[in-house]
């Protein structure tokens, strides 16, 4: 008998729990990242067809514009702080500038506070390993001298040609 009382209180318990806390509240670091991605890589969708048009200065480097669409994503926050707003963790557009890609938009924050815009992503982190083969990265990475759990995934024009990154990720506790 006590054993199956303390099932039922531990059940209602657990409950109880799931009731007050969202689904977000609850999901591993892993299934966050990973709805936060398909919300971006949506919303980025609706606007149209990624492609370069022109180029255009972003934190005092001339790069190459990224647009989605008609609409122009170098040094434009409301695709990035509408996913941050939405599913929280943090957010990034990078282009294809030579072989670098860089923060066009962004809602990573450097230490100053200030948006990371113009910065690269790491050289030598595992993320741009797997662009460069065609595929996604899904996991931890260091984010400016800090530990994130990521997603990154490339960004292709209307010929499949790579010409960018989406990025979201969500700061290790």
């Amino acid at each position: 008998m006590k054993k199956s009382m303390l099932a039922l209180l531990l059940t209602a318990f657990t409950a109880g729990f799931l009731i007050q806390f969202p689904a977000s509240v609850v999901a591993g670091p892993t299934e966050d990242v990973q709805t936060a991605m398909q919300l971006l890589k949506s919303k980025a969708a609706t606007l149209g067809v990624a492609s370069i048009n022109g180029k255009e200065e972003v934190a005092g480097k001339i790069l190459p514009t990224l647009n989605f669409g008609s609409t122009k994503m170098n040094n434009n926050f409301a695709l990035v702080d509408e996913v941050q707003k939405e599913a929280g963790g943090t957010a990034t557009i990078f282009v294809k500038n030579g072989d670098e890609f860089v923060r066009v938009t962004t809602n990573v924050k450097k230490d100053d506070g200030s948006r990371a815009i113009g910065t690269v992503l790491d050289p030598k982190g595992k993320a741009i390993a797997a662009i460069a083969k065609g595929e996604g990265y899904l996991g931890e990475a260091d984010i400016l001298g800090k530990p994130y759990v990521t997603d990154y995934e490339p960004i292709r024009d209307a010929n499949s040609n790579i010409i960018g990154i989406y990025y979201v990720g969500y700061l290790k506790k």
